[in-house]
């Protein structure tokens, strides 16, 4: 049985509709959350959005609830526990959308390592640039949710991830965002059974990142838009 690393964003949806194209089956889907704000880590997407996600492709969700700040002790140590958990589920294949950083594909394997899970890679290797446009030709719909202020300008926090937004993007910029220049949300594709109800919130600036907050309809006036 195979778990799918998700992250809320496009890699890791274009790796669900991927695996299914190959004929692999996935069993869940698993990600981990900023526990003091709710949110998914890095992508500061909250959690009925994820939550939604994982009902818009048919399967279960598992969580790992960070701790704010989370030391590397701590984020290794909860990981080894749901890691022996799945193992103990029957869980034999853990997949990652990671494209080309060697040091993370090292990492995962590394966490992985003599615990009777093999990683599997699906979209690792493939040129971005290429790989950025047939994300978008396959029908994803995703949303820039993230954007390293040191490399993008806040004006992209919020965008649509399309053929206009990549052609803006600066030389050097990946076109997958893979070196963390920015991070997405998908709100629709072939991996989904139907949309993600949402509207746009506040874009917030912290620690050198903008957010963009999208929050689902229902929780319009809430005024909740603290983010990771």
């Amino acid at each position: 049985m195979m778990w799918l690393s998700w992250s809320s964003g496009k890699d890791s949806a274009f790796a669900l509709h991927e695996l299914a194209r190959a004929g692999r089956n996935v069993g869940a889907l698993f990600t981990t959350l900023n526990a003091r704000f709710d949110r998914v880590a890095m992508h500061g997407v909250r959690r009925a959005l994820l939550e939604a996600q994982a009902a818009a492709a048919g399967l279960p969700l598992h969580v790992i609830d960070l701790p704010w700040p989370c030391s590397n002790v701590e984020y290794e140590a909860r990981l080894g526990a749901f890691v022996a958990e799945a193992r103990a589920a029957g869980v034999t294949e853990m997949a990652f959308g990671d494209l080309f950083l060697e040091d993370i594909r090292a990492y995962r394997e590394k966490n992985l390592q003599g615990s009777g899970i093999a990683p599997v890679f699906p979209l690792w290797g493939r040129p971005t640039a290429t790989l950025a446009g047939e994300m978008i030709a396959s029908g994803l719909v995703a949303h820039i949710a993230t954007v390293d202020l040191a490399k993008l300008d806040v004006s992209f926090a919020g965008r649509m991830f399309d053929h206009a937004m990549l052609a803006e993007l600066p030389a050097g910029v990946d076109r997958c965002g893979e070196n963390g220049e920015f991070h997405t949300f998908v709100t629709s594709g072939p991996m989904f059974d139907q949309s993600i109800a949402f509207e746009a919130g506040d874009v917030v600036i912290r620690d050198g990142f903008a957010f963009a907050d999208f929050v689902p309809h229902e929780a319009i006036g809430t005024g909740a838009t603290a983010v990771s």
